[in-house]
Parts: structure tokens; C-alpha cells; sequence
């Protein structure tokens, strides 16, 4: 059985991190009694929600933010749930769906999981409002308020999914930038890229497979079982 570990913006879902910012810019210039809003010059794709925010108050002059991370994980979930639309269905990639219903029918093959930058709180909303919360059980993944650093998330997912941790050699990370692959990488697992998000095909050559849409991995994960 393969553990397949899905990013999610990019690559489950497309453009539904606009509300998902601006909760992250409303949380912590809250707790930190700044204004982010109009704060730019931030990188957004591949990374943690902590590391973004540790970002964008330092542009502001907020350097001291480890002893508020519960306050403002808190209120990027509340503010999270008040910004996002109820229905997020149109924003799933496309072939998302009969992929992920294909692999789900397959249980004694594929597992399925998430390493994602995503505030675990405001991960599991927006897959909700999307409809794939459904192939994705609570108590599984890797998630950015986990840790900082995306590098440690995919280690986080396999003690999750099985104790001792689940095997590198069947677990594979799903994603859509270099990032993505990074963190495939440190933690030695392979890695399928997908170009659904910013980057193109050719900047993901690094990864063990790259194809152009969801409808082209299972015939990769089929061979790597």
C-alpha cells in the first residue's frame, strides 16, 4: 500500500487562497496590534502559514512572535471560517475528484493523507467546503501549524498514519512547486509534481514524475505500487 500525501494549494484545490491570505493577514496584525493588509512583497507558494506570517510581520518591525502562535493560529481559523465562500466546489482542479474517488476505491492500495502549509483548522474547512473532505479522515497529515518548517511536515504525516511511522519506501508526496519536492526530499520519499499551480513543467523536473493535470498520476502511482 502506498500512503500518498496531497499539498493542497495548487494541487487538490486552484485559486482558493485569496480569503485564506487575507485570514492570515487579519490574525496576526490582530494579536500583534499591527496592520498586514497591505503588506506585499511576501512568497506565498510552498509554504508554511507560520513561516508566511513570521514574513509579513517582519515587515512591519515584529520580530518577537514565537509566544503568540496559539492566539494567532486561533484567529486565522475564526477569521478563516468568516471569509471563505461556502462553496469552494468550482476551485477543485480538474480530474481532482474521479482521481481521488479512483484511489479511495482502492483501499488495500492507496492510502490517502495531506502535507499541506495549511493551518491544520483552516486545511480541513476548506477541503470541507469543497467537497474532498470526505477522502481525507481527521487524525491523518502533516500541517503547517504542526511546524514552521515544511521540510518536517511529511515525517509528522507517516508517525500519523501508522506507529512505527509508516515506510518512506511507500509513502509519496503530491505536489505542485519546488517546495513540494523539498520536503519530498529531506524526508527521502518520492515525489509526483503536478503543473497546476504557478510553476510549469519545466521547473519541476527535480521531481520522480511530473505531469500536466490529475488525470495523469494514476497511471504513475499505478506503476509505483
Amino acid at each position: 500500500m502506498l500512503l500518498l500525501l496531497f499539498d493542497i494549494d495548487g494541487t487538490l484545490l486552484q485559486r482558493a487562497s485569496s480569503e485564506h491570505a487575507r485570514a492570515l493577514r487579519e490574525a496576526a496584525g490582530a494579536v500583534h496590534g499591527v496592520s498586514l493588509l497591505e503588506v506585499d512583497q511576501v512568497e506565498y507558494a510552498g509554504r508554511t502559514d507560520r513561516a508566511i506570517m513570521r514574513d509579513l510581520l517582519a515587515r512591519v518591525g515584529v520580530t518577537e512572535v514565537d509566544g503568540h502562535w496559539d492566539e494567532v493560529i486561533a484567529g486565522a481559523a475564526e477569521a478563516y471560517a468568516r471569509l471563505c465562500p461556502p462553496d469552494l466546489s468550482a476551485r477543485v482542479a480538474p480530474g481532482m475528484v474521479e482521481l481521488l474517488e479512483e484511489l479511495a476505491g482502492r483501499p488495500d492500495e492507496f492510502r490517502l493523507s495531506l502535507v499541506t502549509g495549511n493551518l491544520e483548522p483552516i486545511a480541513r474547512l476548506k477541503l470541507e467546503r469543497a467537497g474532498l473532505g470526505r477522502f481525507f479522515p481527521a487524525g491523518q497529515g502533516g500541517f503547517g501549524s504542526d511546524h514552521e518548517d515544511r521540510d518536517r511536515l511529511p515525517a509528522i504525516a507517516r508517525r500519523r498514519a501508522s506507529d512505527p511511522p509508516w515506510e518512506r519506501s511507500r509513502t509519496v508526496v503530491i505536489g505542485d512547486t519546488p517546495r513540494d519536492i523539498a520536503c519530498a526530499r529531506a524526508d527521502r520519499l518520492r515525489v509526483a509534481a503536478v503543473a497546476t499551480g504557478p510553476f510549469a513543467v519545466t521547473e519541476l523536473a527535480d521531481a520522480d514524475a511530473v505531469v500536466d493535470d490529475a488525470r495523469s498520476l494514476l497511471p504513475v502511482l499505478d506503476d509505483w505500487l
